[in-house]
């Protein structure tokens, strides 16, 4: 009964080849993964950034930004809560 070895002669560089294959394309779907997760990130960022500056710039030009506050009403007696025992 033949080994599996000596039935191809030639497989080592076949079986070099086909790992350096899979490498290289490990490599490359890392790296468009992480080109994927740095553009989403700033694009993110960006969105972010621009509805903070909309809500930024539409509070400044309110006529009286005072009309939108709630009162901050003082506590009469003790502050905190009363303990029991």
């Amino acid at each position: 009964m033949p080994l599996f070895n000596s039935q191809q002669p030639n497989d080592r560089g076949t079986r070099w080849w086909g790992a350096a294959a899979t490498g290289v394309v490990e490599v490359l779907v890392l790296l468009a993964l992480g080109i994927a997760v740095v553009r989403y990130l700033e694009w993110s960022s960006d969105a972010a950034q621009a509805e903070f500056m909309r809500a930024t710039k539409s509070s400044a030009s309110a006529p009286n930004p005072s009309e939108f506050s709630t009162p901050v009403q003082a506590l009469k007696g003790r502050a905190g809560c009363d303990r029991k025992g």
